[in-house]
């Protein structure tokens, strides 16, 4: 794995918290610090010169919002298959350009504004709290960093996780429920899904689509943050808001009991559905 911002106050954090969950980092980025080391990990000023002393599968970005961008660029340009971007207030015309070229590059982008991804007792490619994972048979996709920590802790003694990825509450996100979810029921090493979805956009509605047209085959549960949100107000995530009566609240239910899909009253109603 490769850190890109290593050296700022949130990428060393966290980049420490990454290494003693055993996740393997071999190297970070930072214009202007090659040479240098953050608890031992070399440091390089481009993405490609730690390439050529380096094989890396994925990066991590932690860049702030004004370079994030560039910094997306250069690890697709640089051929690194997946980039989650934790980064938050990225312009939305600047990511729609950035999905457009990681598509016809071949680079998955999770995030931006996103926890990341963690496998239990495995991997840990974001920010998320150890304590809340164990390694198990559910899949948790979500539009929200903290629902996704409570929520992995509630069903962490009886069913623990196979995958929970983080996908960022923004309106344009590199990767979607429905990709996600897909992901998830061609998985072995998933039995059950969790979404965690909020007010705002049409992803949920896609998977129940996908749900109630018999494409997906695994049980899925499902949580929607925002009941009492008001319309037209921005609530938290940039993509957490109703416009034009689209994306709401009621919408989402509706489309997921249509679907057959159970869905959580609380957080905690999760775990007697699944």
């Amino acid at each position: 794995m490769l850190v890109q911002g290593i050296t700022g106050r949130e990428g060393s954090f966290h980049t420490k918290q990454m290494l003693d969950y055993g996740t393997r980092i071999v190297a970070g980025v930072t214009p202007g610090k090659g040479g240098t080391e953050v608890y031992g990990i070399p440091v390089y000023d481009t993405v490609a010169e730690a390439l050529k002393e380096h094989d890396v599968d994925a990066s991590i970005i932690f860049v702030p919002a004004k370079f994030a961008t560039d910094a997306m660029f250069e690890a697709i340009d640089n051929g690194i298959s997946l980039v989650v971007t934790i980064t938050e207030h990225i312009p939305v015309m600047d990511m729609l350009r950035v999905k457009r070229y990681a598509k016809l590059k071949g680079s998955r982008i999770i995030g931006p504004n996103c926890p990341g991804i963690i496998v239990p007792e495995e991997v840990n490619l974001g920010i998320f709290p150890p304590r809340a994972f164990r390694k198990g048979k559910v899949g948790i996709v979500s539009r929200s960093g903290t629902l996704t920590y409570e929520i992995a802790e509630i069903i962490k003694r009886d069913f623990g996780q196979s995958t929970v990825i983080g996908i960022g509450g923004d309106p344009i996100v590199g990767t979607t429920l429905d990709e996600v979810v897909e992901m998830f029921d061609k998985d072995p090493e998933t039995e059950e899904i969790v979404i965690v979805g909020e007010i705002g956009g049409t992803m949920e509605e896609k998977v129940a689509k996908m749900k109630k047209e018999g494409k997906i085959s695994k049980k899925i549960v499902a949580y929607i943050a925002g009941m009492t949100a008001p319309k037209e107000k921005r609530m938290g995530h940039a993509g957490a808001v109703v416009y034009m009566g689209m994306g709401t609240f009621e919408s989402k239910i509706r489309a997921f009991k249509e679907a057959g899909i159970p869905v959580a009253t609380t957080p905690y109603d999760i775990l007697k559905l699944l």
